[in-house]
């Protein structure tokens, strides 16, 4: 193994996880490999064992590593997460807005298809809660397509979307700065929650799509305003 660069004494953690990193995204070690010790990478990175003891816990979290008790830690994933979390950070507003409908048509759907009683009281529940708390709660929006995405009984859609949802949220505000969306539309989460309580795989799909049409075209309108004129830059909401 190619030797590690000394970490520097400003934050030591991060940089024992940049560097690990690294070697796992040039193919140091491959998945199902059990990579060096604990003392051994203590002695590569030029630092503390704790230090390197926090940097594969950051990494195990992250799902690129995996601590097997009394066998040590092995590869899991040369794939990294957080690459796809720039790329979103990175994308505009449109594209966000255009990657949750898809999500969320689909979500609809499976919803619609196997929803039980229990999904159907949390969906109810969400949606008593965001018309008694205004029509602009962030917290109270989410709530209710959460309700809906842990409705597909799908786990690895649940995981993701649980992910997404938050970079949705931090990109748009970004992008949008004081320009503000529409507000949310009640009578469209009701429709939607009713197909899917109806088992209406197709209209929930369209419920979902309608949905965020609205904030689409918003989104889509404010890129017009604001693109560049005569050479100016603008503000990027794509």
């Amino acid at each position: 193994m190619a030797a590690l660069r000394a970490a520097g004494r400003t934050s030591l953690v991060d940089s024992a996880v940049d560097q690990l990193r690294a070697q796992l995204a040039e193919g140091e070690w491959s998945v199902g490999d059990r990579i060096p010790t604990e003392h051994d990478l203590a002695q590569q990175l030029g630092v503390g064992r704790n230090t390197v003891r926090e940097a594969i816990r950051v990494l195990v979290h992250a799902g690129l590593l995996e601590s097997r008790q009394g066998n040590g830690t092995f590869v899991r994933s040369t794939a990294d997460p957080s690459a796809v979390l720039r790329e979103v950070r990175h994308a505009g507003a449109r594209d966000v807005l255009e990657l949750r409908t898809a999500l969320e048509a689909e979500a609809a759907r499976l919803a619609a298809e196997r929803r039980d009683t229990h999904d159907l009281l949390r969906l109810r529940a969400a949606l008593t809660t965001l018309r008694e708390e205004g029509d602009r709660n962030a917290d109270a929006d989410l709530a209710l397509h959460l309700a809906l995405v842990a409705a597909t009984h799908n786990a690895a859609f649940i995981e993701v979307y649980r992910f997404f949802s938050t970079q949705v949220h931090e990109v748009l505000v970004e992008a949008l700065g004081d320009q503000e969306m529409p507000p949310v539309d009640l009578d469209a989460h009701e429709a939607l929650v009713a197909a899917v309580e109806a088992g209406d795989a197709d209209a929930a799909e369209r419920r979902a799509r309608d949905l965020l049409r609205v904030p689409l075209e918003s989104v889509t309108a404010l890129t017009a305003r604001t693109a560049p004129q005569d050479g100016e830059p603008g503000k990027d909401v794509r």
